[in-house]
């Protein structure tokens, strides 16, 4: 097959294997240190996590992504892109051995999210930058594939990074700070192996004119705004973005229900509801990798805004039908069902935009894109911390969510008659 052998061809590549190891390390660093966070925050015995606190800690993993991301290129394109590797995963090393350090004294929980919040902020520029210098280490013919494996690799090792601090989590226990010193380690031998790469290869070029840092960053912010205008008038993409946004929204409002539901009302010590969450985190990956598969076949078959109202309008009756009863085993069926129907509406929605949306702007779309999924994911978390009780039973959230989900089924399906968005 053609793609067997470019992908053995990518990984003859030594430059591109070295780069990869980069991103390999430092996103399972960051899937240890977000699960680490996580269950500081929620599962710890001297705490009485809160839903307010839950929040807190979201805001603090994903708003980094979305105000620092559309102005990172503007400082990688004027940084030694090799440099930031080492010195932003160095960087992030110390800075997780200081949030260890805030967990073993007990520190006033400002401080623990203002360590983790500069942990995830640094993120957002090593990240970025890994997928800027993939030109430099792969020709053009293959770039595709490697602008596929990447990513994909990279999110399969956040993967088995959360799934190790699991692991860890439950057989030391009170271990959050040796979990967060695990993801210090890998934080540290990513930025060992970045030094297998010339400093010279990634670039940016030095004889490339640039323009002043204030100019540079007030036109990106100009960018971006020409992109929103851009996005306005093509309504497809408007559209399925704005669809998008509430079914997220949904998404996040009900992780924060079953994380309280798992710390409080299934298991009677924290080692189990821990267990538990890792479990639900895993069916819920399970339907995120059942979209991979079947939205292809059903995007191409029913459109992508039918496709997308499917998902939604499963979502609207599954919800209630599952999670109104409050216990494991339906909760962790619904786990399944979000992760498929959420997955497989985010996959419509970026095939949309990347085909509705000019070239020219497709940058800014998907900026502006990775600011609302995120935003919308913090503002739901902020909405159940108001509504959900101590143990996380709230029939108002499951039928409130429910509701949202019937919107945005009902709109994509008058929006697919349109013709426009198919």
């Amino acid at each position: 097959m053609p793609v067997v052998h470019d992908l053995r061809v990518l990984l003859r590549l030594r430059n591109f294997r070295r780069l990869l190891a980069v991103r390999i390390l430092s996103q399972s660093a960051d899937g240890v240190y977000q699960v680490a966070l996580a269950t500081h925050v929620v599962f710890s015995p001297e705490k009485q996590a809160s839903a307010g606190a839950i929040a807190s800690a979201m805001a603090v993993l994903l708003l980094p992504y979305s105000l620092i991301g559309p102005f990172a290129g503007v400082l990688l394109d004027r940084w030694p892109r090799r440099q930031v590797f080492l010195y932003g995963n160095l960087l992030r090393a110390a800075l997780a051995c200081c949030t260890a350090l805030l967990i073993i004294g007990a520190a006033p929980d400002w401080l623990f999210y203002a360590s983790a919040l500069c942990v995830t902020a640094v993120n957002r520029f090593v990240l970025a930058g890994l997928s800027a210098v993939l030109p430099r280490v792969v020709d053009r013919e293959r770039l595709v594939l490697a602008n596929s494996l990447s990513p994909t690799a990279g999110t399969l090792a956040a993967t088995a990074g959360g799934g190790l601090a699991f692991v860890v989590r439950l057989l030391l226990a009170d271990s959050d700070a040796v979990v967060v010193l695990l993801g210090a380690t890998l934080y540290l031998t990513a930025a060992l192996v970045s030094l297998s790469l010339a400093a010279s290869l990634l670039g940016p070029d030095r004889d490339t004119v640039r323009l002043p840092l204030r100019v540079a960053l007030a036109a990106a912010a100009t960018g971006l705004r020409d992109g929103l205008r851009h996005l306005v008038e093509h309504r497809s993409a408007s559209r399925a973005l704005a669809a998008m946004t509430v079914i997220r929204f949904c998404y996040g409002a009900l992780t924060v229900m079953v994380l309280m539901l798992c710390r409080y009302a299934w298991t009677d010590s924290e080692a189990d509801g821990l267990a538990l969450l890792g479990l639900a985190v895993g069916v819920s990956g399970a339907g995120f990798f059942a979209a991979a598969v079947l939205t292809p076949w059903a995007a191409g078959r029913l459109g992508r805004f039918r496709w997308m109202a499917v998902c939604a309008a499963a979502a609207a009756v599954l919800v209630p039908a599952l999670g109104l009863w409050f216990a494991p085993a339906p909760m962790l069926v619904a786990a399944f069902v979000l992760g498929l129907v959420t997955q497989g509406a985010k996959i419509a929605t970026d095939t949309v935009v990347q085909t509705a949306v000019d070239d020219a702007y497709r940058g800014r779309a998907f900026s502006l894109y990775d600011v609302l999924f995120n935003v919308a994911f913090v503002a739901a978390a902020a909405v159940a911390a108001l509504l959900l009780p101590p143990d996380g039973r709230s029939g108002a959230l499951v039928i409130g969510v429910a509701v949202l989900y019937a919107a945005a089924a009902a709109s994509l399906a008058r929006w697919s008659r349109t013709g426009r968005a198919l």
